[in-house]
């Protein structure tokens, strides 16, 4: 048997996203090594980090990916997009142009990803309150409005930190726990009926919806 942090249930990927210096990478060592670096610098291309938290019953090990916010270095992340279940996009409240291309990241998500994708919308920097740009009220609205879960944070003093990725994992798992019990009673109701599976495979009409 190995250590205990290789002892899981579940691996769960889930990526980062958002401009450039809004706290991605800070956002991503608080949570996995419970680190902040004043001086962090752009990430380029992509890096991640793992942590194994519980959730339930089961041991959840969740791999986080950060993707650099430059332009130029868009191209290198859009294959990372592939196989994540869960996805944060953050910006800085204290800069509203970083809250007003939240669409455009979104759309590019929503373009890589699987359209089951858990998303969180995460407004950072809290601890720089007196220089807010963006009303979490705005944010809040935009978030509801588009199904996404929301959350404020500060990476500098932890707050929100282990909540907005708790939370965003605790949901990946019900989602992924819906699903297996849904494909279980599938499966009963086709070993019921020895048919059903016959009819499915002459109406792959119906098989698609």
């Amino acid at each position: 048997m190995g250590s205990a942090d290789e002892d899981y249930n579940f691996v769960f990927k889930v990526v980062l996203i958002g401009e450039s210096g809004v706290g991605k990478t800070n956002l991503l060592s608080r949570f996995t090594r419970n680190e902040f670096n004043h001086d962090s610098r752009t990430t380029i291309g992509v890096e991640f980090s793992t942590r194994t938290i519980l959730v339930g019953d089961a041991v959840v090990k969740a791999q986080i990916w950060d993707t650099a916010g430059l332009e130029r270095y868009r191209a290198i992340t859009s294959a990372y997009y592939r196989g994540a279940v869960g996805a944060l996009v953050v910006f800085d409240i204290t800069k509203h142009q970083t809250y007003d291309v939240v669409d455009r990241w979104l759309k590019e998500l929503y373009d890589h990803a699987e359209a089951s994708i858990v998303v969180m919308l995460v407004g950072n920097k809290t601890d720089l309150t007196q220089a807010r740009e963006v009303p979490m009220e705005e944010a809040k609205m935009f978030a509801d409005h588009n199904g996404l879960l929301f959350v404020e944070t500060s990476a500098l003093d932890s707050t929100n930190v282990e909540e907005a990725f708790e939370t965003i994992l605790k949901e990946i798992f019900y989602k992924v726990q819906k699903q297996k019990s849904s494909q279980s009673n599938t499966v009963s109701l086709a070993s019921e009926n020895p048919a059903a599976p016959v009819q499915a495979e002459r109406r792959p009409c119906c098989v698609a919806l």
